[in-house]
């Protein structure tokens, strides 16, 4: 459980730094960021493997490249269904999705944890 609540703090604090560097993606507070961090958990549970698989042909077709646009996608839904936080189209959730990527392995490798 401790381990749950330190994940999920670690992702809205990432939620904040992506609000913060990319225009366009919007994040009233900490609470807010925390109750997106838990549904972007659910989605990235539930949602996305479901859209990986279903885009599996242009995934290959694109060498893998079209999971960033997944990934965008994914971040674009957790906006439309959390409260207080906005994305204003699907070039900052594009953004915001790769930067959030990139965070989450740099965390990942400095902790150890993958």
């Amino acid at each position: 459980m401790l381990e749950f609540l330190i994940h999920l703090a670690i992702t809205a604090a990432l939620l904040m730094l992506v609000a913060n560097a990319v225009k366009g993606v919007h994040i009233d507070g900490w609470g807010s960021a925390f109750i997106a961090a838990l549904v972007l958990g659910l989605v990235n549970g539930v949602v996305r493997p479901v859209m990986v698989f279903l885009t599996i042909p242009i995934t290959v077709v694109t060498l893998g490249l079209f999971l960033l646009v997944v990934n965008a996608l994914m971040l674009w839904l957790v906006a439309a269904v959390s409260p207080g936080i906005k994305v204003e189209g699907f070039g900052p959730a594009f953004w915001g999705a790769l930067l959030l990527t990139v965070l989450n392995i740099l965390v990942s490798w400095i902790f150890g944890m993958g």
